[in-house]
């Protein structure tokens, strides 16, 4: 295993080498701090002639974080994975010092599904000076999490830029589980003509059919187990949609309905969208494609969902 700093201070670097020769003494995986380091790290693969699957995390990492690793080790030669708890994304009130940042078990798991190369920069090095420029997508971004985070796909688009900025070209991978980052992220590629090809996985479930989050460390045992009621309202309104309801605002009443019966359960949002434009038609068109998408607050904590349905 070797470890790669670039130009980070003494003490990072005292940080890293002796994490990573605890956690990876076995492994040929790097660790990467620096942007520098980062980007001629990738360069030199594709001199190479071999291909980089990358997957943006903010660390936390779970069983969907790995399935993503793992269509990248699929379908590419090297797996570049990222952690940086962006603080361009979270808003005023919103969780980010609280945001879990088990980095030693993060490079474990990392290790685990043969990694190549994780970046972990500090907030300083992604973000050196004073920041005049963000990305922003419009449209997409009105709606949903938009709508009730104002600032927040700003911060996703320009920490997903700066990365895809550093990787170069690759294929980047993101779970559909955020599935209105997954648009404006294809969107933003799309636009700016980035040289990524961005490919959306499905979305990782516990037994009980709640997603796997990095936020679910949050919910007490009782709201743990209430939980399950947030994919309990995508699949009834599927259900409504396979029986034949086409009237998008009774299709998101049958969801709010399923949640309202939950006591722990506090509904932001259930809606019908197109997955491609996040437009919520009036009524579904036969042989159209929808997606359903949610959010069910437990006491602080938002879980968010998502399903994907045919119209018949």
């Amino acid at each position: 295993m070797s470890t790669v700093s670039g130009a980070s201070t003494p003490s990072q670097v005292e940080r890293f080498v002796v994490l990573a020769a605890a956690v990876l003494e076995s492994t040929p995986m790097e660790i990467v701090t620096t942007r520098s380091a980062f980007r001629a790290h990738l360069d030199a693969v594709r001199s190479d002639r071999r291909t980089v699957g990358l997957v943006p995390t903010m660390g936390a990492l779970h069983e969907g974080h790995l399935s993503l690793a793992r269509a990248a080790a699929a379908e590419c030669d090297v797996v570049a994975l990222t952690i940086f708890v962006n603080p361009l994304q979270f808003g005023a009130g919103e969780d980010l010092d609280a945001y879990p940042r088990p980095l030693e078990r993060d490079l474990e798991l990392a290790a685990s599904v043969e990694v190549d190369v994780v970046f972990t920069p500090s907030v300083d090095e992604m973000y050196p000076g004073l920041q005049l420029t963000s990305v922003h997508v419009d449209g997409l971004t009105a709606t949903m999490e938009g709508a009730n985070r104002p600032s927040h796909f700003d911060g996703v688009a320009t920490v997903v830029t700066k990365l895809f900025n550093l990787a170069g070209p690759c294929r980047a991978y993101f779970g559909e589980k955020d599935f209105q980052q997954l648009a404006v992220v294809r969107r933003m590629a799309i636009d700016l003509d980035q040289p990524v090809t961005v490919v959306g996985c499905p979305i990782v479930r516990e037994p009980d059919g709640l997603a796997l989050s990095s936020r679910n460390v949050y919910l007490t045992p009782a709201q743990r187990s209430a939980a399950a009621v947030v994919n309990r309202a995508l699949r009834e309104g599927a259900a409504s949609i396979g029986a034949g309801e086409r009237d998008r605002a009774t299709i998101e009443a049958h969801m709010a309905a399923v949640v309202a019966a939950e006591p722990l359960a506090e509904l932001d949002y259930a809606m019908v969208v197109d997955p491609v434009t996040l437009v919520a038609p009036d009524r579904l068109e036969p042989g159209s494609e929808v997606r359903l998408c949610t959010v069910v607050r437990f006491g602080t904590t938002r879980l968010l969902d998502n399903l994907g349905v045919g119209v018949a």
